[in-house]
């Protein structure tokens, strides 16, 4: 009777370790994807990563202004239908941390985005256009 009960409070302790011992189901988080961007017009620049998220884009980098260029982000459908977006003020002879988010507010968000380097009237100097991962 006693090795019966030996055994069953020793599997109970067990089983109670392995659970306490377990992660939480679902504690993992899965990171949305990156692309980085690299627009260059002469010696300006704009540079740094989006993140694609559900329904919008994250944009952290930077802008190098060699005489006054603002930075310039757009989101877009599969069917190049505009989204959304977003630049930074004009900058001039300046480098500026670029932090923001371009909304995508789509079902799958945003097939692609195009990022530029315009000049200080909103033109654009060069672009680029980064496919989502």
């Amino acid at each position: 009777m006693k090795t019966h009960l030996a055994a069953a409070v020793g599997s109970v302790v067990l089983t109670a370790g392995t659970l306490l011992g377990a992660p939480a189901a679902g504690a993992q988080t899965t990171a949305y994807p990156t692309t980085t961007f690299d627009v260059t017009y002469g010696a300006s620049y704009a540079r740094g990563t989006l993140t694609w998220a559900n329904r919008s884009v994250g944009v952290n980098g930077t802008l190098r202004a060699v005489g006054c260029r603002r930075a310039w982000f757009g989101t877009y459908t599969a069917s190049e239908n505009g989204l959304d977006a977003r630049s930074t003020s004009t900058q001039c002879d300046a480098t500026y941390t670029i932090k923001t988010t371009v909304p995508a507010d789509v079902p799958g968000g945003a097939a692609f985005v195009i990022v530029c380097v315009d000049d200080a009237n909103a033109s654009p100097l060069n672009c680029e256009r980064y496919d989502r991962p």
